[in-house]
């Protein structure tokens, strides 16, 4: 399972709700997690490995022994955010050596779907809580340079330019 880098156009997809909830999504998670520790990332979303569907994973810590933080959240919805937010430091396994600074609700309440399609929701601050929007953005086709500070997304400029340019010449090479 590979990371798709922008500006691939499947980040930018609409995503269908996950539908089937069997061992092929559950093998599908197993291998989301272990492509996000082998990444050092801390959140994936499905269409950032090509598959444009409602689904996310995250574990907190970023390490795979720490299994009992692992959150999978099938077709999640923000059902209430608080009205505090907050600047802080984002990158994204898509954009490489990437970060700058974009604002995040400090709280956030979701109601998602687990591996076997059971409702339930869960209740998310801080650290965790930037994870989940940050991830559920994927989703929803926005990418974290969407949101970032302006001077953020003009230091970036360059290196989203170069991956810009390098995309264009792996499709001219294929």
């Amino acid at each position: 399972m590979d990371i798709v880098i922008y500006p691939d156009p499947r980040l930018r997809r609409k995503n269908s709700p996950v539908t089937q909830f069997d061992a092929t999504l559950a093998d599908t998670v197993r291998a989301m997690f272990q492509t996000m520790y082998a990444t050092q990332g801390v959140g994936l979303a499905a269409p950032q490995v090509g598959i444009n569907q409602k689904l996310l994973v995250f574990n907190p810590s970023g390490k795979a022994e720490d299994a009992a933080q692992e959150v999978v959240l099938c077709n999640p919805k923000l059902i209430h955010k608080s009205k505090q937010s907050e600047e802080g430091q984002e990158g994204c396994l898509s954009f490489p050596e990437i970060t700058g600074q974009v604002l995040r609700f400090v709280e956030v309440k979701v109601q998602a779907q687990d591996l076997s399609g059971q409702e339930f929701e869960l209740e998310l601050e801080g650290w965790e809580a930037r994870i989940f929007q940050h991830e559920l953005d994927h989703l929803d086709g926005i990418l974290f340079i969407d949101r970032m500070t302006p001077a953020s997304r003009s230091q970036a400029k360059p290196q989203l330019e170069e991956l810009v340019q390098t995309y264009k010449e792996s499709l001219a090479g294929s």
